[in-house]
């Protein structure tokens, strides 16, 4: 029997087209990856302009008045002012007698307007009182005050002034 040498060690030597060949292959993948990106940005660019054309045109916008300045300045004091000390005064000097119609206030003088209906005279002028011992709430004063009968004990409109503050007293 003749002997049989095996060497596992030993390699080829590598055949020179194979890498050339995957060169090849991988310069036309890019190049056809780069067409393909270069085709949809100018689709792209073409729908966009499309919906900017179809989009109406923005005016510039129009000036703006020193009333208008003015009154976003008074509704930015309104907003502003402390609204919650008011209503807190208000609900504890709340009565069953009393029903408010409005609340005015004037930022500018620091006070407010209060206008409702009473039971009567006496219920106007206890909620006067009360409104008077609240914190927040300065010099209330009832202004005004109609019968809304004939009759002494019948239901009374009235409005109170008061010097509205943030401090408490």
């Amino acid at each position: 029997m003749q002997r049989l040498e095996l060497d596992f060690r030993r390699g080829r030597a590598p055949s020179p087209w194979v890498g050339r060949v995957l060169l090849a292959v991988a310069v036309a993948f890019a190049a056809d990856v780069a067409l393909s990106y270069r085709q949809e940005r100018d689709a792209l660019e073409l729908l966009k302009s499309r919906i900017a054309a179809t989009q109406p045109r923005s005016a510039p916008a129009p000036a703006i008045t020193a009333d208008e300045v003015a009154s976003v300045r008074e509704t930015v004091e309104r907003i502003g002012m402390p609204w919650d000390r008011l209503f807190a005064a208000l609900e504890s000097a709340a009565s069953e007698d009393i029903a408010l119609l409005g609340i005015e206030p004037d930022p500018k003088a620091g006070t407010v307007v209060i206008s409702g209906n009473g039971k009567d005279y006496l219920a106007a002028l206890s909620y006067v009182l009360n409104l008077g011992r609240e914190e927040g709430l300065r010099d209330v004063q009832l202004v005004r005050h109609e019968a809304a009968s004939a009759s002494a004990q019948g239901p009374v409109s009235f409005a109170i002034s008061a010097a509205w503050s943030a401090a408490p007293k």
